[in-house]
């Protein structure tokens, strides 16, 4: 994943924000929308582009558009580095391949546990029938 490169394909869109506000909502648009076209990108390799098609597939749009909006702030220039910010965020946790479980053995202490524990109830078992005499 090249950033400077993914910082080029990114572009913006300017909204009106819904919201608190006052007229400072009805007159300026702060929201902004930040769409990527990821099937189009020259950042991201062969394999991430899979990797991401498969992970975001519920927030990617069939042409390969992925969008992102963010309205937290009253200023347009705060809310557009934080929706940068958020989606390198996605993107990273989205690349990052999850780690192989390695199976661990059982401690022969606790298989000598379960069999004497198995032994005891064997004996208390026998116990209870009547002497063969």
């Amino acid at each position: 994943m090249n950033k400077e490169v993914i910082l080029t394909e990114i572009s913006f869109k300017a909204v009106r924000s819904s919201g608190a506000g006052g007229q400072n909502v009805n007159k300026v648009a702060t929201k902004v929308i930040l769409t990527f076209l990821i099937f189009k990108s020259k950042g991201l390799t062969e394999d991430e582009i899979t990797l991401l098609q498969t992970k975001l597939q519920t927030k990617i749009s069939q042409e390969g558009v992925f969008q992102l909006a963010c309205d937290e702030d009253r200023s347009q220039l705060k809310n557009k580095e934080l929706a940068i910010k958020r989606f390198f965020d996605v993107l990273k946790k989205a690349l990052q391949k999850p780690k192989e479980r390695k199976a661990t053995k059982i401690p022969r202490a606790v298989k000598e546990k379960r069999l004497t524990a198995k032994k005891e109830i064997s004996a208390l078992k026998q116990n209870r029938k009547k002497p063969n005499i």
